[in-house]
């Protein structure tokens, strides 16, 4: 596990420093069309590139969200074009299980179009929200909008740890779980003080 995960950084590590704002588009795009790739290494390695001064903090948040719309684009076609029978003979292939299918079918279903906002804060349920929502031929205009502005909150709060990190950024990878309840929390923590500021 600990070789799939070196591996994984190193081609994240790769794709940012050597194409920049399009490696963190590709990356956020793989990560979003349901390919191992996590965002928790993607943006906090991107921060860390704005802490050396190569990108801003702004541009990585934007390009990140736009990747994240993309790659969610295409895991929508493919449940739209593909249904579940599609996913459950394929998705394996890219680590796509019985159970999180599961998992995602049930948080639409209950949260109806409002998952695929709510869900961009949530791991796992984040990367896999878009199929069931193609599944269920979600209004398209409202996918793309709820995707882009679900995702900022993600790609700002992981961007800003690994800029306030610095070079020590790599220390996130120990700490994944515990790194992504400390983002849900900060980026709820955010959301509710921009609508308490909006509504003052």
């Amino acid at each position: 596990m600990v070789g799939i995960v070196e591996n994984v950084s190193n081609f994240a590590i790769h794709l940012i420093e050597n194409l920049g704002y399009w490696g963190v588009f590709i990356g956020m795009t793989l990560e979003s069309a349901c390919i191992p790739l996590p965002s928790e290494i993607i943006m906090p390695l991107s921060g860390f590139v704005a802490y050396e001064g190569k990108m801003t903090l702004i541009g990585i948040t934007i390009v990140g969200a736009l990747g994240n719309l993309f790659g969610s684009l295409i895991a929508y076609f493919i449940g739209l074009k593909g249904g579940r029978p599609f996913l459950e003979k394929y998705g394996k292939y890219v680590l796509i299980t019985h159970k999180k299918l599961d998992m995602v079918d049930w948080w639409f279903e209950k949260y109806g179009d409002k998952a695929v906002f709510i869900s961009r804060l949530l791991p796992i349920i984040r990367t896999f929200i878009s199929l069931p929502a193609g599944i269920a031929r979600m209004d398209f205009k409202k996918f793309i909008v709820y995707t882009f502005f679900g995702s900022l909150p993600w790609t700002f709060t992981l961007g800003y740890i690994g800029y306030l990190l610095g070079p020590e950024w790599t220390i996130i990878h120990n700490y994944f779980q515990i790194l992504d309840i400390v983002v849900i929390i900060g980026t709820i923590g955010l959301i509710v003080y921009i609508v308490y500021k909006i509504n003052e």
